[in-house]
């Protein structure tokens, strides 16, 4: 399926255990490899990620499962509500 990347934005994020994470905010791109880095996710589930002062985290390409009505990623045990969450997108 093909769909552009402005059809991203204000989309949910869940995980693939039905876990929301939060909205797609923005796209990060590669120009020198032509290809999407990374979501920039807002509106982040505060039950699962304390963010601190920031304002979103940042999900890699590697982590997207599916993109359809919602942004579906690989849920990552024990990676969830801790201070080291931001680590998970970097």
């Amino acid at each position: 399926m093909k769909w552009q990347i402005s059809e991203l934005f204000g989309m949910s994020v869940y995980t693939d255990k039905a876990v929301f994470i939060g909205n797609v905010e923005d796209v990060v791109i590669d120009i020198d490899n032509k290809k999407m880095a990374s979501l920039a996710v807002t509106n982040i589930n505060p039950d699962i990620i304390d963010l601190k002062a920031f304002k979103g985290v940042k999900i890699p390409y590697r982590l997207i499962k599916e993109v359809s009505d919602i942004v579906l990623i690989r849920h990552i045990p024990g990676a969830f509500k801790t201070s080291a969450a931001r680590e998970l997108v970097e």
